[in-house]
């Protein structure tokens, strides 16, 4: 009974083997692949290119760092946007001016739980920081 179970296994392996090494051998000789698209694909690609830059915008979600009013906010809000981007380079900002206020607003998030796992990172350095709904960028099409 074992032997047989042996002799199994041993021809189960041998299988495998051989398998694998086929599949590798012939994967190696054929190394190219010829795709035929249709033209409209590209046309759409172009037309959705243009969309893009005319209007990159859609909504999503920023981390609200910053908000200030007076005469010293636009220096306040430059400085706190330094602060932020040597400690964070790779989250955009933005500096935005909606009257009265100057707003500092980082990221791009498509939804809310990507600005919270954001804001965790944020939050020990910007304490008043809090994720809020706002227009955000399109990732850029190459």
């Amino acid at each position: 009974m074992q032997s047989q179970l042996i002799n199994i296994m041993r021809r189960i392996l041998c299988f495998i083997i051989f398998t694998a090494w086929a599949t590798i051998a012939f994967a190696q000789s054929h190394g190219s692949v010829h795709v035929d698209k249709d033209s409209r694909i590209e046309s759409l690609i172009s037309k959705q290119r243009s969309l893009y830059s005319i209007d990159s915008s859609f909504s999503g979600y920023r981390i609200h760092i910053f908000m200030e009013i007076g005469n010293q906010a636009l220096d306040h809000a430059k400085s706190v946007k330094a602060q932020f981007e040597r400690a964070f380079p790779d989250i955009p900002i933005y500096l935005t001016y909606s009257e009265p206020y100057f707003r500092l607003r980082a990221g791009d998030f498509r939804n809310r739980v990507e600005a919270e796992k954001c804001l965790r990172r944020i939050k020990p350095r910007f304490k008043e920081a809090f994720v809020t709904a706002d227009m955000i960028y399109r990732p850029k099409i190459n």
